[in-house]
């Protein structure tokens, strides 16, 4: 019997990852709640170690937002973001931890890096600036791991996954990312019956997008390999333009309306794709449509709504 810490198990990845494992007869559990269990705390965190004592953990924990609030608390990202890694980690370590996988994100890519961006490319040119705070904490988590596991013997590992979406997103008008942004738009558009809806840019840049069951099941495909990659993306492969994007969105929602596209918006960053060969070769594939995806999403956001309980 296998005893798996998830930490951040009530974020949208957390409750992913708790909804596989249950599937699983040969594994018990272990879940705090952030009140319960403040993951900053670097006492708090050996104790929690010394008195469960599990065999695997997932840091699934962190503080993330969009590009809006990267960019004004990048302190309180970076800070953290660090605490947590270090004190998951190293906490792991001193009580005898075996496995563990450490889960960062796309964005600890440099802003320029050939697309589709490859695990390789980590280190090799400067961060996007606006995120800067955020990925400089996952790296120096994901490089925590691979030298606990060079040093110690331990296999500590990590998984950068792309852009994610699905039940349990953070839906807040400034803070969100762009699924989730756009979900409560167009549904707060069509509910208030507005005729158009205005978009960002031209519509033209490429986003990839998985939906949090797939990285879940990826995750539980990762701890059973016996030499696992010391850094693996995890990914569909697959590409939307933002325009492919909102227009789905809209259909899913049910918005009838008009969609304006504001050309004098930045687009951002025109694509940013990661190569998932590594994890494709390794015998792992995602399953979930986009369509389809954003279907069980938005009903699960409805579900939210009206329990009260979306994040937002």
């Amino acid at each position: 019997m296998t005893k798996l810490f998830i930490s951040g198990h009530m974020g949208m990845v957390g409750c992913a990852l708790v909804r596989r494992f249950e599937r699983e007869s040969d594994v018990t559990l272990v879940l705090r709640t952030r009140k319960e269990l403040d993951l900053t705390d670097q006492a708090a965190v050996r104790a929690f170690y010394a008195a469960e004592k599990p065999d695997t953990v997932i840091v699934a924990a962190g503080k993330v937002g969009g590009i809006q609030a990267n960019n004004t608390y990048p302190a309180e990202f970076i800070h953290q973001n660090l605490a947590i890694a270090t004190n998951c980690i190293h906490g792991a370590w001193k009580t005898g931890v075996q496995r563990l996988l450490f889960l960062g994100s796309s964005c600890i890519y440099p802003k320029l890096a050939p697309q589709p961006i490859s695990e390789d490319c980590l280190l090799s040119s400067a961060l996007e600036p606006t995120n800067e705070a955020y990925a400089i904490a996952k790296i120096a988590g994901l490089k925590m791991a691979e030298y606990y596991r060079k040093q110690y013997g331990v296999i500590y590992h990590s998984a950068m996954p792309t852009n994610m979406y699905g039940p349990g997103d953070n839906y807040h008008p400034q803070n969100s990312h762009v699924m989730p942004a756009l979900i409560r738009r167009f549904h707060e558009a069509k509910v208030a019956g507005q005729s158009k809806v205005t978009a960002w840019g031209s519509g033209s840049p490429r986003r990839e997008f998985m939906h949090a069951d797939d990285l879940a099941d990826a995750c539980a495909f990762l701890l059973q390999l016996e030499n696992p990659p010391g850094l693996v993306n995890v990914g569909c492969g697959t590409e939307v333009t933002i325009r492919e994007l909102v227009e789905l969105v809209a259909d899913v929602v049910g918005y009838q309306g008009e969609i304006i596209w504001d050309s004098s918006k930045p687009d951002g960053t025109p694509r940013k794709l990661l190569d998932t060969s590594r994890i494709h070769q390794l015998g792992w594939q995602p399953s979930i449509t986009l369509r389809e995806g954003l279907e069980q999403t938005y009903q699960s956001f409805l579900k939210e709504i009206y329990s009260n309980t979306v994040r937002r």
